[in-house]
């Protein structure tokens, strides 16, 4: 009796840990759930729009995360948050690949049922070059105009027929003889110019007295 009960706990105990061994591992069966943009060997810039389906028939969850390429030591770093909705042909998540330095990284989608059983989808060797310029168009030369040439007119000559007029004299301006006289001067304007001139003189030396004054009266 005791044998059977060792032996029914020992069958319960491996049964146990296979269960919890199963649990632990990425479920292998093929599901629809894949990364479609972007795909490998892709060169992205910027804010990069993660497309492709998340799904699974006990659907709980789903997290997509980057890491570096290669990644020896298996690390990985959440974009965005944790979704618990399941999607389908549709944006995943959004990469702000500003915040990271530029080089080769690898996305990863997993997928996760209500059981804990997981599926991951790799995307390998994208090329973040936030800093490598944009391609510009080359510039097309637009071909210069052939120069086109006109004939020089042909000078004309005119042969006069009558003969020539003897020229004419050109009058002399001569030097005027007589001197022009300055009108008579205005003497009255002249005294009283200085009569007004006298009157300034005499208010500002007043003036000048007062301001003494003051000064030794204060």
């Amino acid at each position: 009796m005791k044998k059977a009960l060792i032996l029914s706990l020992v069958v319960c105990h491996v049964l146990g840990w296979a269960w919890v061994a199963w649990a632990a591992e990425p479920f292998s069966q093929a599901q629809p759930s894949n990364i479609t943009s972007p795909a490998d060997n892709s060169v992205v810039r910027g804010i990069v729009p993660i497309v492709g389906t998340a799904v699974d028939p006990q659907f709980w969850k789903y997290e997509v995360h980057y890491g570096p390429e290669p990644n020896p030591m298996n690390q990985w770093t959440l974009i965005g948050v944790v979704h618990e909705t399941p999607v389908v042909d549709g944006l995943l998540e959004t990469w702000d690949t500003t915040l990271i330095p530029d080089g080769k990284y690898s996305l990863r989608l997993r997928v996760v049922n209500k059981t804990g059983n997981y599926r991951e989808i790799f995307v390998h060797e994208i090329l973040v070059a936030n800093a490598a310029p944009t391609d510009t168009p080359t510039p097309t030369q637009t071909p210069l105009p052939t120069p086109t040439f006109t004939p020089a007119a042909t000078p004309t000559f005119i042969i006069p027929t009558s003969p020539l007029a003897p020229p004419t004299a050109t009058p002399t301006l001569a030097r005027p003889t007589r001197s022009v006289l300055p009108e008579a001067l205005d003497i009255n304007a002249w005294r009283q110019s200085l009569c007004l001139g006298v009157e300034l003189m005499v208010a500002i030396l007043v003036v000048i007295a007062l301001i003494f004054l003051l000064r030794r009266l204060f």
